[in-house]
């Protein structure tokens, strides 16, 4: 096991280390927020080889990027790779100690939690800003060349088809124009709209003809099921519930076909906008102006202005007037100008 260096040294050049591994944010949001970073990296040249360290529910996302030579997963398959250097998007202390236990003679990242003893360039944080930005300062400082806040994300002909066969198998006629909704959110329910209000969603947009596929991961099958309840079982409207039944690439061609994404402040969110989807998000705990998606199609943010926001908390203890003061009639209108400018 090395040793542990007394402090950050200075000056240690990225183009001495030429079998680089990248250690991705934990999670979806944060992985897609990190991908300008992460391709202006690939794209430097100063590597013959960049790899990305992930968890293995985040590793299917950098399968559908360009210019990286390995995914592995962080948990188990550092050890025996001879990596010259380790660039940590994570803030965590747990991430520098992975590194420093496998070995990876650079250690990059910024001075977080304690952890800049085990940083061989340890780069101080600096004034809060979008998060996309935040990893590409650190880049900056670490000497790389940056580009535009632009996530790109490619999804092949063969994910397209196969998700147009998984949709038409669960009801679409291909002729529907469909709008995905994510009604689930990871972190705690305060950040997500309430299912009523996403089910009235969905009966609207219903009267224009647009079908609604519910999307999301496993852990969303909760939001997913309080928003068909809501619907009733009188509701004459299909609905297509793909919630924990797509992985990345399969969700990744499923958006392909939707006109939209009406969401909460998530994963998919950031997901949809990097695949050029527009996106319509509602914004409750969190701060729009450090997590709002990023991507070349148009996206609407819609907000309720209270006194608490943005707390950042997981559960709200007062009357969730964040989201709930969100109305229906405002995000319809954001979803339908969103859907026909298409």
């Amino acid at each position: 096991m090395p040793t542990v260096p007394h402090g950050p040294t200075a000056g240690n050049d990225p183009i001495s280390a030429p079998n680089l591994v990248i250690f991705a944010p934990n999670w979806l949001g944060d992985a897609v927020m990190a991908l300008p970073a992460i391709g202006a990296v690939c794209r430097s040249g100063r590597h013959a080889a960049v790899s990305i360290a992930a968890a293995p529910s985040i590793m299917p996302l950098f399968t559908l990027v360009d210019g990286i030579d390995a995914v592995i997963d962080v948990r188990t398959d550092l050890r025996g790779r001879s990596f010259d250097a380790a660039l940590l998007l994570p803030n965590s202390f747990h991430a520098a100690l992975i590194a420093w236990r496998a070995g990876i003679p650079e250690r990059w990242g910024y001075r977080t939690q304690g952890r800049g003893p085990m940083l061989t360039r340890a780069i101080g944080r600096g004034a809060r800003s979008h998060q996309a930005a935040y990893y590409q300062r650190l880049i900056s400082a670490l000497d790389y060349p940056t580009g535009p806040l632009q996530p790109e994300i490619r999804v092949s002909t063969e994910m397209s088809q196969a998700a147009g066969e998984l949709l038409s198998s669960a009801g679409w006629d291909q002729r529907a124009p469909l709008a995905a909704f994510a009604p689930g959110a990871a972190n705690g329910r305060a950040k997500q709209w309430p299912p009523e209000s996403f089910a009235r969603l969905a009966r609207e947009l219903a009267q224009d003809g647009v079908v609604t596929v519910l999307i999301g991961t496993p852990s969303d099958t909760r939001a997913g099921a309080a928003l068909i309840e809501a619907l009733g079982s009188r509701a004459a409207i299909t609905i297509i519930n793909l919630i924990g039944r797509t992985d990345l690439p399969a969700l990744a061609g499923v958006l392909t076909h939707c006109r939209a994404l009406i969401c909460n402040d998530s994963g998919a969110m950031h997901f949809a906008a990097a695949l050029g989807v527009r996106v319509t998000a509602m914004f409750g705990p969190s701060n729009e102006m450090e997590t709002r998606p990023l991507g070349a199609a148009r996206t609407a943010i819609l907000t309720h202005p209270v006194w608490c926001r943005p707390c950042m908390l997981r559960e709200c203890p007062l009357d969730h007037a964040c989201m709930r003061g969100i109305t229906v009639d405002s995000v319809l209108a954001a979803a339908r100008a969103s859907m026909g400018s298409q």
